[in-house]
């Protein structure tokens, strides 16, 4: 393994024009590049592959570290053994999409990779893994078949995150995407991945989140089909679920936002994409239509790209060999998602005519506030709690059985004072290395893991990096 210098921080901030000047120069993505024929494709289908390692102040003077190479120093506890296995996952897609279109095969796969694993890989040394990533990035013969998708910098949920803090995060990871990748791969990058496939159904929290996503140029996300709801609160239909959706958000100024949204269904079973699942449904699935437009039906899937034994040892078996079996069938397809958007869209369809859909359970919100401001709804909200115990403003994830707040007040507490701390210690964003290290520390206490994998040494870590983040405020 390749010894550097870990780079003391990574590039979080600072570029917003140059930023916004890429994303804004690349009108379209997949278009004019695509090999597809949609006249001809009766159904396809788009996996996605999630890869993320959380930093943890746990070197061995406390310094940060990936998780990453925390297991591969402490291989002998738990499942840390796998570390080798994992930091494979993190590098056979470079391998595969390459083997794949050299025999002449189409294949497509989107990525997702969290900024505490990218910055973790930098901090490793591990340029092996990062050449095979910019292959992909970067190299015209497989810009066709990759697509990247931004995410949260540090794996934060959105409903658990301070709304001021949603841009942060956001840009984050565009500025160290294009720190590694370049500014051109940066512009490439339009549709979004949220961490945990977490949606928040807060009227006012939806609202920032969309908004903070097209301003910083994304096009769609991927959203849980369970997570989101009609207009009169009915689950979507079979034909929403494999087509795109307008998702729209209205906060309690009566402010309105809509964005994109492809749905991924089902639960959290990564099986769906180990065994290439969205390949095999897609055969069973006609067009469907769209204003007046007939366009392929669509299956969307994403899954943890490392997590498992399925992921670890059955993608890797079944993944090339689909692309074979795609080869022998005229009208079906792999997309990436804004490849499939770019393309319907060039034929006709309007995304105003998108079924428009919303998060989960706020059509109980808008059935009882006749005029919209922050204290009706906020009302609406009261009196609805107070009938229905189940009723909740968490949002939804991949798993309903899984609260990102419940018993988890001694992160959460901290974390908001820390975001508080950093805003007021910093209205404005500043070019200073104070600035950055308050800014690294804010971001990092965010991170899903902190709750999700419970109480102990992990909440102990996310203690250690909100005293950290505030001795760098100051």
């Amino acid at each position: 393994m390749t010894t550097i210098a870990p780079p003391r921080s990574p590039q979080l901030h600072g570029k917003e024009a140059e930023l916004q000047t890429a994303l804004q120069a690349q009108e379209s993505v997949f278009l004019h590049q695509s090999n597809l024929n949609l006249s001809q494709i009766r159904s396809g289908f788009a996996c996605a592959l999630h890869m993320h390692q959380p930093t943890i102040p746990a070197g061995r003077n406390g310094e940060l570290i990936s998780n990453l190479q925390n297991m591969f120093e402490h291989s002998g506890e738990g499942d840390n053994h796998n570390a080798g296995v994992f930091a494979w996952c993190y590098e056979r897609m470079g391998d595969f999409i390459p083997e794949l279109v050299d025999r002449g095969m189409n294949p497509r796969i989107m990525l997702d990779y969290s900024g505490n694993l990218l910055w973790g890989l930098q901090q490793m040394g591990r340029e092996d893994i990062l050449n095979k990533l910019r292959k992909l990035a970067c190299d015209r013969r497989y810009q066709p078949h990759v697509e990247w998708l931004g995410t949260m910098w540090s794996h934060a949920v959105a409903t658990s995150t301070p709304i001021p803090d949603l841009k942060l995060q956001i840009r984050a990871w565009q500025h160290h995407f294009a720190d590694i990748f370049g500014l051109e791969a940066l512009g490439r990058v339009k549709g979004f991945s949220p961490p945990e496939m977490h949606l928040p159904n807060h009227p006012d929290t939806l609202y920032e989140y969309l908004k903070a996503l097209k301003d910083c140029g994304y096009r769609w996300l991927l959203v849980q089909e369970h997570s989101v709801e009609n207009l009169d609160g009915s689950h979507l239909t079979q034909a929403q679920k494999y087509g795109p959706t307008r998702l729209t958000a209205r906060n309690s100024h009566g402010e309105t936002v809509s964005l994109t949204a492809l749905i991924k269904t089902q639960g959290s079973d990564t099986k769906l994409v180990a065994q290439m699942q969205p390949f095999h449904e897609a055969k069973n699935l006609d067009r469907i239509t769209i204003g007046s437009h007939s366009i392929p039906s669509l299956v969307s899937q994403i899954a943890d790209g490392e997590n498992g034994g399925v992921m670890m040892n059955e993608f890797p078996r079944d993944f090339s060999p689909t692309w074979d079996q795609v080869a022998g069938i005229a009208d079906i397809a792999g997309f990436n998602g804004t490849e499939y958007l770019e393309l319907i869209e060039a034929a006709g369809v309007s995304p105003e005519d998108y079924p428009e859909i919303q998060a989960v359970q706020q059509h109980r919100i808008w059935q009882r506030v006749s005029t919209v401001t922050p204290e009706s709804v906020a009302q609406a909200i009261q009196d609805i709690k107070a009938e229905d115990g189940s009723f909740s403003m968490e949002g939804a994830s991949w798993t309903n059985d899984l609260s990102w707040v419940k018993g988890y007040e001694n992160v959460l507490e901290p974390m908001n004072q820390l975001s508080a701390s950093f805003h007021a210690k910093f209205p404005q964003p500043e070019q200073t290395d104070r600035y950055s290290e308050a800014l690294l520390y804010t971001l990092l206490l965010e991170t899903s893991c902190f709750r999700y994998w419970g109480q102990g040494v992990w909440t102990d870590y996310a203690r250690s990096l909100y005293e950290r983040g505030m001795s760098a405020i100051g």
